[in-house]
């Protein structure tokens, strides 16, 4: 399978990269970013042989030819780009979260992606709490549920589908400090040295562990749930354990 991931210098992404490499159903792993995977970002040996990075600038704008090249090349696609909406206007975080994701869902789209046979799968990193509904007063959830709720009306009618998974909580693994010393600030990683063992052990359906989040959403691209377009934390975390 070729998988193509964004946001693969994200805490998200970079996990779901490190889990196709891993994964030997995964033949090739397509990085498109803006810039490629820092140098203190520990990857197995073999990345360099698997990975092709593709720079690209303006997520908003994809030239038909960068689109057919990414519709014929990839089976699936991992949208893990974006950020906290901490410290960002709702017309900034709509043009990260929003605008971003559906530019390159109607690219996509225009450029063919899939079969009949073999659908492209894109997989969305939303979050708990998303609202499709629009009727959230916190302008994320309004906004990660208008691109939850808009994907699946894009692709109807082609071969392409859309699968959603909200994680809730989640933090670079202690299993690489470089992670948690470069993707969060000092004072989060204290936060999170007293909050995250709180949730992950008084309330697990409000935290996910960031390694459980990359090999699910590598999972789900795979096709092995192949007609569930929603994937709530809980039912992340089960699943998670059964593979």
């Amino acid at each position: 399978m070729r998988l193509l991931i964004t946001g693969a210098t994200g805490v998200a992404g970079l996990a779901a990269y490190r889990a196709a490499l891993a994964d030997p159903a995964i033949e090739s792993v397509t990085l498109l970013t803006r810039r490629p995977v820092p140098s203190w970002a520990k990857l197995p040996p073999q990345a360099s042989e698997k990975t092709k990075t593709i720079l690209h600038q303006d997520f908003k704008v994809y030239p038909p030819a960068l689109a057919q090249q990414i519709a014929a090349e990839h089976d699936a696609l991992i949208w893990a780009l974006g950020r906290s909406s901490v410290g960002m206007s709702e017309e900034q975080y709509n043009e990260l979260t929003y605008e971003t994701t559906i530019a390159a869902a109607r690219a996509l789209k225009e450029a063919g992606a899939g079969s009949k046979e073999k659908p492209f799968r894109f997989v969305y990193v939303s979050g708990e709490h998303a609202d499709p509904t629009g009727e959230s007063r916190q302008a994320w959830a309004r906004i990660k549920g208008r691109v939850e709720r808009e994907l699946p009306e894009l692709f109807q009618g082609t071969n392409m589908v859309s699968h959603v998974v909200r994680p809730s909580y989640f933090f670079p693994s202690k299993n690489y400090p470089e992670d948690r010393a470069n993707q969060r600030s000092r004072t989060y990683r204290a936060l999170d040295v007293v909050f995250g063992p709180v949730l992950a052990n008084l309330l697990p359906a409000s935290y996910t562990p960031v390694e459980d989040l990359g090999r699910f959403v590598v999972e789900v691209a795979k096709g092995r749930w192949p007609s569930q377009a929603l994937f709530r934390n809980t039912e992340l975390r089960r699943l998670v354990n059964e593979l």
